[in-house]
C-alpha cells in the first residue's frame, strides 16, 4: 500500500491572510441559499428553497435574448410559464417557472459556439439516459429537451445548495460533507450499461496540453505518463473505468429533505477512478479532515486506484490554477467580470489568495505523484 508520507492529505494549515470581512469569499448565510435545482410548487417554501417571485425584464438587448430563450423553451414545453431568471452568464441562462401544477428550470444556451453547444448536448444526453437507467442518487426529472436549439427543461428540486462558491471560504458542516461524499461514492459505484455514456476526458491529450502551456513541468509529464501506463496495464486485466458526475462541486449539490440531489451533468461519463473525489478534495481546502477521508477512500481500492486518483488530482488542480490565473490576468487588464453565480470566481486580491492555496495544494499532489512513481 501507499506509504503514509505520500498520502494526499495534510494537517490543518495556518489560514492565509484574509482581508477584513471574513476571507477570500464572503461566507453565505446558509438558510437563504437559493435552490439551483427544481421541485413542486407545494415544496417551494421548504427549507432553503425560496418561493417563486419577481418579474422578467424583457427590455433592451438582454431582454431580447430572454425572449429568444423563452421562445425556444415554449417550442418544446408550451406549458412553461417563466417567472424569474435564476442564473445568467454570457453563455447560458437559467429560467425558473411553472409547468401546470409543478415548477421547472429551463436552461438555454446563449453562446452557440461548438464547444458550449457540445456541453449542453452532452447534458441532455445524460438526462435522457437517466430516464432509461436510473442512477443511485437523486437527479432532476427530465421534462423536455432539444439538442438542436440547446434547450433543456427539468423539474425544480427542493433544497439548499451545499456551498454557493466554487471554493468555499469556510468548510460546510461535517454532516453536509458526509452526505455529499456518500452520494458521490454511491454514484461512482454505479455501473450503467455499456454505451449509455462516453468518456469525456482524453487523459494523455490533456496532460500533453497542460505541459505545452507550461502548467506542468517535464518531470510532471514523465511522472504522469508513467502512472497512466501502469493504470492502463491494470485496466487491461481488471477494467478501471468509473462513472463520475465530472463536475462534483459543492455548488452542484442540493441538500433536499430526502437527501442530496446532483445537478448540472454536462461532464458526466466514464473517467479513471477518483475524478469526483479529486474535485471534492480540491474545493475542500478548509476541511482537512474531509480531505484525509477522501484520500483514504481513494487509496482503499489498491495502488492502481490510488494512482488514478493522483492523476485526476493533478489535472483538476492544474485546471483550477489555469482558471484563476486567467481570471487574475483579466482583472489586471480591466476586463469586466462575468455574471455572478454560485460557481463564479472571486476577484482581485481574493483570486490571488485562492491561487496561492491552489499552488500549495498542487505542490502537495506533485510530491505524492513522485512518491507513487517511486513505488513502481
Amino acid at each position: 500500500m501507499y506509504a503514509a508520507s505520500s498520502s494526499v492529505s495534510a494537517p490543518p494549515r495556518s489560514p492565509l491572510p484574509r482581508p477584513a470581512g471574513g476571507g477570500p469569499h464572503p461566507a453565505p448565510a446558509r438558510p437563504s441559499a437559493p435552490a439551483l435545482g427544481t421541485g413542486r410548487t407545494r415544496r417551494a417554501a421548504g427549507p432553503g428553497t425560496p418561493p417563486l417571485s419577481g418579474r422578467l425584464d424583457l427590455s433592451g438587448p438582454q431582454g431580447a435574448q430572454l425572449r429568444t430563450a423563452i421562445a425556444s423553451v415554449h417550442r418544446i414545453c408550451p406549458e412553461f410559464a417563466p417567472v424569474q431568471v435564476l442564473r445568467r452568464s454570457g453563455r447560458s441562462v437559467l429560467l425558473v417557472g411553472t409547468t401546470g401544477r409543478g415548477t421547472a428550470v429551463a436552461k438555454c444556451l446563449l453562446d452557440h459556439s461548438p464547444a458550449w453547444a457540445e456541453r449542453i448536448r452532452h447534458e441532455i444526453g445524460a438526462y435522457r439516459s437517466f430516464v432509461r437507467h436510473r442512477p443511485p442518487v437523486r437527479v432532476p426529472r427530465l421534462i423536455a429537451a432539444d439538442p438542436d436549439t440547446c434547450t433543456l427543461v427539468v423539474e425544480r428540486m427542493p433544497g439548499r445548495v451545499v456551498a454557493l462558491r466554487r471554493h468555499p471560504t469556510e468548510a460546510p458542516p461535517r454532516a453536509d460533507i458526509r452526505a455529499v461524499l456518500d452520494a458521490i461514492c454511491r454514484l461512482n459505484a454505479w455501473r450503467p450499461p455499456a454505451g449509455a455514456f462516453d468518456r469525456p476526458l482524453d487523459y494523455a491529450a490533456r496532460i500533453t496540453r497542460y505541459h505545452e502551456l507550461g502548467l506542468l513541468t517535464d518531470r510532471d509529464l514523465g511522472d504522469l505518463q508513467k502512472l497512466l501506463h501502469g493504470i492502463a496495464h491494470v485496466a487491461g486485466r481488471q477494467g478501471m473505468g468509473q462513472f463520475c458526475h465530472g463536475d462534483a462541486l459543492l455548488s452542484n449539490v442540493l441538500l433536499s429533505p430526502t437527501g442530496p440531489v446532483l445537478v448540472d451533468w454536462e461532464h458526466a461519463g466514464w473517467y479513471l477512478p477518483g475524478y469526483d473525489l479529486a474535485t471534492l478534495w480540491t474545493v475542500l481546502g478548509d476541511a482537512p479532515a474531509a480531505r484525509r477521508r477522501i484520500s483514504q477512500i481513494a487509496q482503499s481500492a489498491g495502488p492502481a486506484a490510488r494512482d488514478a486518483f493522483l492523476v485526476n488530482l493533478m489535472l483538476v488542480l492544474t485546471r483550477e490554477i489555469r482558471r484563476y490565473e486567467t481570471a487574475v490576468q483579466r482583472s489586471l487588464h480591466g476586463a469586466a467580470p462575468g455574471a455572478a453565480h454560485p460557481g463564479a470566481a472571486p476577484s482581485g486580491e481574493e483570486q490571488r489568495l485562492l491561487l496561492r492555496r491552489l499552488h500549495d495544494d498542487c505542490q502537495m499532489a506533485r510530491r505524492a505523484v513522485r512518491a507513487a512513481v517511486g513505488t513502481r
